[in-house]
């Protein structure tokens, strides 16, 4: 997880972009990295048959889950907005659509916009952020490993502090000096809507693989 900024002023520009993410999701993520390198290696020096070519598949397919669910998910809040990196999609949320910034197991961040002038009237819906999920049983066993370790009045403090509660509070913070978290009848949200798209990158790096997979396998059925 990065360290947190100071907040910048409303008004502001020019401010660095603040990146949240898993260290741990990216450990194990490179650390698959690693092993498949390894292994693509010697397939490529021994094995120059179909069961070959299927392992190679394999590897390249927990390469593709690795970095769609270990190295790109992120959370990066800049002077725009807050953009979420999802496996398979992004979501971009402008600050005066953010309404509410909730932690729990995860992250969601709830956002209100109006809508175009065909279709007066408000809207809203909840995103999703990949990054920082954690069990109840992890948050529990966090909280008790906290209360033996460090002392009371901490321990108290720190009390169901999860990663996710750590990057709400300090998108809370970013969002309210820039707009966002508005009342509904704030019209600093008129314009601002959030987007979804496709990451071409991580689709392919899962599509590929299992295209050669059911390649293979169907030449095996027919062979």
């Amino acid at each position: 997880m990065s360290a947190p900024e100071r907040a910048v002023p409303r008004g502001s520009t020019g401010m660095k972009p603040k990146v949240f993410r898993s260290n741990g999701a990216r450990l194990v993520a490179w650390a698959w990295m690693a092993f498949a390198g390894l292994n693509l290696v010697d397939v490529a020096v021994r094995g120059h048959d179909r069961a070959g070519l299927m392992a190679a598949a394999v590897l390249l397919l927990g390469c593709g889950l690795a970095y769609g669910f270990g190295l790109r998910p992120r959370i990066v809040a800049d002077d725009a907005g807050v953009r979420l990196h999802n496996p398979l999609r992004d979501v971009r949320v402008p600050w005066p659509a953010l309404r509410q910034v909730e932690a729990a197991e995860t992250l969601h961040l709830h956002c209100t916009w109006t809508s175009g002038e065909g279709a007066p009237g408000e809207e809203g819906q909840r995103f999703k952020a990949w990054s920082f999920q954690t069990s109840p049983r992890a948050r529990a066993r966090a909280e008790r490993r906290a209360r033996r370790e460090v002392p009371d009045a901490l321990a108290q403090h720190l009390n169901g502090r999860s990663p996710a509660l750590f990057v709400a509070e300090q998108l809370t913070e970013l969002a309210a000096t820039r707009g966002g978290l508005a009342a509904p009848d704030d019209d600093r949200r008129d314009g601002a809507r959030p987007s979804v798209t496709w990451s071409v990158p991580a689709v392919a790096a899962l599509a590929l693989p299992v295209a050669l997979l059911i390649v293979l396998i169907l030449v095996s059925a027919r062979g």
